[in-house]
């Protein structure tokens, strides 16, 4: 039972990881590249942020209670990876919940980012909270990246 919850772990946190290199690294630049249209770019970007971060959360869920059962009690939680793990699922709720319904409300507002000025407060709003997103999914990314190192340094002891 002890190897599933420790292939759990990894399984879990490793692809979240996995998918938000993806993510910044393909499906971001694709989406700009691959479209004319900025604004649909933009909403292709959008949509896939909002799988990342369900996958996200679900995937520190596993991690969480796989660590509660490797752990056999909540002082699990209190382990260095499984903190990490529980700051990078706030910090995507705080991303999801806040920072990304703010910009679609703004984008709604806007019909359109592209045609919008950048002088516009709505879009001077859009992007300061497009700054604010990158860096939050930067911030879960190393974390993640450290989370993983600590629980891959933990089936070593």
């Amino acid at each position: 039972m002890t190897q599933i919850l420790r292939f759990l772990q990894l399984f879990a946190l490793g692809s979240w990881v996995g998918s938000i290199v993806y993510f910044s690294s393909v499906v971001t630049l694709g989406a700009f590249r691959a479209l004319a249209d900025r604004d649909q770019a933009g909403a292709l970007v959008g949509y896939t942020l909002r799988g990342l971060h369900a996958f996200g959360l679900i995937a520190a869920i596993i991690y969480l209670l796989a660590a509660l059962g490797l752990g056999r009690s909540l002082k699990a939680l209190w382990a260095p990876a499984a903190l990490g793990v529980i700051l990078m699922f706030v910090l995507t709720l705080v991303s999801e919940r806040m920072i990304i319904a703010r910009m679609e409300t703004l984008r709604t507002e806007m019909i359109s980012v592209e045609a919008t000025a950048v002088t516009n407060p709505l879009r001077a709003e859009f992007d300061r909270l497009h700054q604010v997103s990158v860096r939050l999914e930067g911030a879960v990314l190393l974390i993640g990246l450290v989370a993983f190192f600590l629980t891959v340094q933990g089936d070593r002891r």
